[in-house]
């Protein structure tokens, strides 16, 4: 199983697309272990993406992810980084296919709703930014056999 770091941005806030997105999550069978809302301040955001920070663009992206709260959440699943990436589509919204989640709510490439690790190692350092250990919750899911088969859930 692996886990991965989502977050819900400033402007899927206002837009007040955050339950949607979260249906989404769910629906395709990932299991949600941490949820919060929280604002980032530009010393999370410098954390977060801190191989960006020295960018000409990161000025504006820290302005934006800093402009409004954010929801941050962790999912678990097979494959989960690769399948949420997959449902997010491309980082800008009008190059995304209709049924990715930018393809369907976004135009933009800076205003693209989400942030999904993009690989299991960044989702490890990513969700250490946002959630203590204690944050997390492990369980087991009544439905997690329908989901995906026992040798597909490692």
């Amino acid at each position: 199983m692996e886990r991965t770091l989502i977050l819900f941005k400033p402007d899927a806030v206002q837009r007040r697309l955050s339950g949607r997105l979260l249906t989404r999550l769910e629906d395709k069978g990932l299991k949600i272990v941490g949820l919060k809302m929280l604002r980032v301040t530009k010393e999370l955001s410098a954390k977060h993406y801190a191989e960006h920070v020295t960018k000409p663009f990161y000025p504006l992206l820290e302005e934006f992810i800093t402009s409004g709260p954010v929801v941050a959440l962790v999912a678990e699943g097979p494959q989960a980084v690769a399948v949420v990436r997959g449902m997010m589509g491309p980082t800008n919204g009008a190059q995304a296919a209709p049924g990715t989640i930018r393809g369907d709510f976004g135009v933009s490439r800076q205003m693209n709703l989400m942030h999904g690790s993009d690989s299991v190692e960044a989702a490890t350092k990513e969700i250490a930014v946002y959630f203590k250990p204690e944050e997390l919750i492990s369980y087991e899911s009544t439905l997690a056999g329908w989901v995906c088969a026992a040798d597909e859930a490692k």
